[in-house]
Order: C-alpha cells, then structure tokens, then sequence
C-alpha cells in the first residue's frame, strides 16, 4: 500500500516599508537627494527593523530550532521552505538575521529540507504583459538560493501563489519540474486538491495544490477560541490528515503561524513539536514528503486549466488578483509601477531599478485593499498604514517622486521610436545604447534611411521637445544632403556622429 504524503511547507517574507509621512511632509521632488539616497528616503527602516527583529525573537528563531531538532531527531520528517530575496536582504541587514540565514544553511545540508524557487521581489511581475522581468527577478533568486543553501531549486512557487496557464508554461520553460497552486474550489470543480496534476498547456511541469481548509485550521484557527475545534491538539490535526483521501495533503503556511499570529501561550509551539510524531504514528499510511519527492513519486490524474484573466491566488476568500489589483487605487499604483519598466531599464543605472524593484512588492498593494469583513481584517493587521487610502497616497506619491528623478536622468520620451525590428526605445540614452550595440551590417540598411528622413529628429522634437538636439541632427542631415558627403561616411561612422549629438 503506498503512503499518502504530507507536505509541510513555509512562507517566509518581510517587505521593505515605506515611509508613512513621504507625502504629509513634503517629501516629494527635493533636489538634494541622490539617487543612492533613495533606499532611505522612500522606506522606512526604523519600523522595518522593529518588526524585523521582534518577528525573529518570537517566530523565526524559536521556529527554526524546533525545526532543526525535528529534523535531526525525526527520521522521516521532512519540510519546505519559500524565502523572498528581501527578506534574506532584510536578515544582513538587522538584528539576529545573520543566526536565521545560518539556520537555513543548516536545515538545507540535512538534505531532508527543500529550498523552493519564487520571485525575489516577492512581486506581480508574473501578471506582465512581457515576461522579461518575471524571468529575470526569478533567475536572480535562483542565484540568491544557490549561494545561501548550496544548490539551485527546481520546484517554484509564485508570489501569493498567483497561478494560470501563461505562468505554468513561463516556469516549465525556465527549467523547473514542478509548481504549487492554490487549490481553488472553482476551478477544481468537484475534484479534490489532494492528488498531483498537470498545468494545461505544458508537457512536463506538474502543479501540486494547497490545501486550504487544512492549512487554515491552523493559520487562522487554530487560537481561535469561539471554532468548535478548539482546542487542535497534533494528535487531531494527524486524524484528520489520515481521513482525507488522496496522494498528497499539502499545507503551505505562511512561516509567521507560529510564535506571531499565533503566540507561544496558544501552545502553538508544542502543537508544532507534536506534529511529526502524530502523523507518522500512521506510518503504514502517511509519510513526510517535499514538493519534489510528491511529482516523481506520483503521476497526475488530470489537467489544471486556469485562463489568463482568471489567475488564481491563496489570497483572501476570492483567491483571485483583486487583493493586489482589485480597486482603483490599487490598479493606478501598479499601471504606473509597470508603465515606467523599459525607461528604468533604458536608465541603465543599477541603483535605481532595484528601488523600482522594491516599489514592486506585492505588501504595497495589499495595504490599499478596502474591503471589509473578516478579510479587510487580515489586510489591516499586516499594514502599518490606519488607513487603505494612506497607503495608496504615500505609494503613488512615491512612484511619482521616483518618476520625476527617472524622467530627468534619461530625458524621457513620451512616446517611443520604434525601429525596424520592432524595438522600441524611450530616451536619448536608450537611443544611443540601441545603436551602439548593433553590428554595422544590422544598421547599414537602415540608419542611413532614418537620417534622411528625418526620423531621428522628429521623434526628439516632438516627443522630448529637446529642440537644440533636433535642431543639430537636422544640420548633420542638410549637411550631408547637400554636400553628397553622406554616401562617404559608412554606417558605422554616421552612427557615432548621431551618438555624439545626442549623447553629450
């Protein structure tokens, strides 16, 4: 009789906060501050630190060494773990943090824990039109995990979960073997979240579900005195384990359960403690599991279909998008967030893509959700804002602050030149970097026919109204007009001659 596996996995995030008070005190549009000034200008370290190492004393800590001991004490005990890039910034940068990295250096060389692959930014980019900037803040934290934990992961779970087809397809595509979702009811239609299945569209990917009523009973209930539950003890939670039928029960709890959300006088902790030894008093039936082991050791038994425009989340009681994006203020933040991509990506400057990175963590959203009930009261509980509204003022200000300094470092366009190719650049230096990085046979046709035409200097006339820039390659196209001097110069040397102009 084969074992039914339990996988246990941790959601381990802090963002970076921004500052409340960024737009009440004017914060906004001062020259003085440099662009490494950034980081501390927009967010607010004095409250990220307090939380930080408050949430270490009483979870992070504590949790990792009950871990540590199951795993050394606990021979079939195995475990998961997500862990956002910023959070492994935010333990270099503060108190005990150093102690928590070498915990997770230390349960990676068990060899009984696996390390799973998500954003670094713990972002939406997933939800982008182009899938560029998904690729690369994954690639970076394939690379973050290679050097805190050794090896590089090949299960991925995606921020909050968010899920459909175009994203399965991204990640099979990038290498991984397999996904986790959410384990939505309308979506499952009928069918249980308990077994392993493929993600439409790819060949080899396959999608493990979490199972949510589960994972709740001890995420959000598990301290609350009025369920008819209470008390859960482990040895409950394991008979329950063992009445649910299926290949895999998989509960995915955010890493902050035991200790903060639940506090160590709930008894948390020793239900913890528990755990292991209560389920695997079923050995004949259940066994620990990670996410990998489940895929080799199980086949799918269908097909999860999951539209675009119908993305899944672990989020609320929706489990779709609109906790990030459901409402006005919400979707104007990320609209703005992703229209500014390729300028800051043209700017070439390192420092400033990685604020705009950080401006893109998917907490800045979720601070603005309005809704109330029992959801609007686990947004409000995460927030250091009083107010949804406070939240989207201090972002908005704050990408627009950011805006200002981007659009007068690269001389931004409003709208932009499109060669040949479909490439597309937005600024003078975007335009230089372009045709710098091309071979002379791949301008040779063409940049001759933009010069006459007069292509490159309209575009800068009308789009940036920089007219002495406009002005001077109209005299370099008259000039060679008239002299027949253009058919001497060859692509390569017309191009160096545009570059000066508009690159000084």
């Amino acid at each position: 009789m084969t074992n039914k596996s339990i996988c246990l996995a941790f959601e381990v995030h802090q963002p970076f906060r921004l500052r409340k008070d960024f737009f009440w005190n004017k914060r906004m549009f001062k020259r003085s501050v440099k662009t490494e000034e950034l980081f501390d200008y927009y967010f607010f370290g004095e409250k990220d630190r307090e939380v930080f190492e408050k949430v270490a004393r009483k979870c992070y800590r504590p949790t990792n060494e009950i871990i540590l001991r199951l795993i050394e004490e606990v021979e079939d005990f195995k475990v998961a773990y997500s862990v956002s890039g910023v959070f492994v910034e935010q333990c270099e940068r503060y108190g005990y943090g150093k102690d928590i990295l070498e915990d997770f250096r230390q349960l990676a060389s068990s060899r009984k824990v696996e390390f799973l692959d998500q954003t670094y930014y713990h972002s939406l980019v997933s939800l982008y039109e182009d899938a560029g900037e998904f690729i690369e803040q994954v690639k970076a934290h394939r690379e973050l995990m290679r050097d805190l934990v050794g090896y590089e992961p090949v299960f991925f779970e995606n921020t909050e979960l968010l899920y459909n087809n175009r994203i399965a397809k991204l990640v099979e595509n990038m290498g991984y073997r397999g996904i986790f979702a959410e384990g939505v009811d309308r979506v499952l239609n009928g069918r249980s979240p308990n077994y392993v299945y493929a993600p439409m569209g790819c060949k080899n990917l396959k999608v493990i579900l979490r199972n949510y009523p589960l994972t709740d009973d001890i995420g959000f209930r598990f301290s609350l005195k009025s369920w008819k539950e209470y008390p859960l003890s482990a040895a409950k939670y394991a008979s329950w384990l063992d009445a649910t039928p299926g290949q895999c029960i998989n509960i995915f709890l955010d890493y902050e359960t035991f200790g903060e959300h639940h506090w160590e006088d709930t008894g948390i902790f020793e239900f913890l403690r528990e755990l292991p030894a209560q389920v695997l008093k079923y050995r004949n039936k259940m066994e620990f599991s990670t996410p990998s082991e489940i895929i080799e050791k199980y086949k799918p038994i269908g097909t999860i279909d999951v539209r675009n425009l119908e993305t899944t989340s672990w989020a609320d009681v929706e489990k779709d998008t609109s906790c990030f994006i459901g409402n006005t203020m919400q979707w104007a933040c990320y609209e703005y967030l992703r229209w500014l991509e390729p300028y800051v990506k043209e700017s070439g400057d390192g420092e400033l893509l990685k604020i705009w990175r950080y401006l893109g963590i998917s907490d800045h959203l979720y601070y603005m959700f309005t809704v109330g009930g029992a959801s609007g009261d686990v947004h409000s509980y995460f927030s250091h804002f009083e107010k949804p509204y406070d939240a989207f003022i201090t972002l908005f200000s704050v990408i627009h602050d950011f805006d200002a300094r981007l659009r007068a470092k690269i001389k931004r366009a409003d709208y932009p030149f499109v060669f040949r190719d479909d490439e597309k650049v937005w600024s003078l230096k975007g335009l230089c970097e372009y045709l710098k990085n091309r071979r002379a046979e791949e301008i040779e046709d063409t940049i001759r026919v933009y010069v006459e035409r007069g292509d490159f200097e309209r575009w800068i006339r009308e789009s940036m109204g920089e007219e002495e820039i406009a002005r001077e390659l109209e005299d370099l196209r008259l000039s060679l007009s008239l002299s027949e001097e253009q058919q001497k110069y060859d692509a390569v040397k017309l191009r160096d001659m545009i570059c000066e102009i508009i690159c000084k």
